[in-house]
């Protein structure tokens, strides 16, 4: 969805600060992105509103679903993102969890939103792309 509402500019991979019973729920895949941002506070990343489902046997160890979780990233990469995350319309949103080496990872990136007319044009692109590659298969 986020390739639909947003124009990519630009891609870091961060690790997440997580929990135990988080880390079980994410490696069982349950984890909602909707409506999901990072944003920078005091030269630190954190993620708000992603939704990470309590894990069923950790009992009172349960952490808020939707509370902030911290981003980790290296201090020149937040530098970077400090300096272009100020302009205008331009907003940090999660694109993938994953585990790499044991680890939690998120997919983060630097968007733009699109207007109306934008994803119209997405829509009509994409679909363009598909017949032609229907066309050159079937040959």
């Amino acid at each position: 969805k986020a390739r639909h509402e947003y124009q990519i500019l630009d891609q870091w991979e961060a690790g997440i600060s997580l929990t135990g019973p988080e880390v079980k729920s994410l490696r069982e895949g349950k984890v909602s992105f909707q409506d999901a941002f990072a944003r920078i506070d005091r030269g630190e990343v954190w993620l708000h509103s992603l939704h990470i489902s309590p894990y069923e046997q950790a009992g009172r160890w349960n952490a808020d679903p939707v509370r902030p979780r911290k981003l980790l990233l290296r201090k020149e990469q937040i530098r970077k993102l400090v300096g272009k995350v100020e302009e205008k319309g331009l907003t940090l949103i999660p694109l993938d969890l994953h585990f790499r080496g044991g680890y939690a990872k998120v997919e983060l990136a630097l968007c733009r939103g699109k207007n109306l007319h934008d994803k119209r044009e997405t829509l009509k692109q994409r679909t363009m792309d598909r017949e032609a590659r229907r066309a050159v298969d079937s040959r």
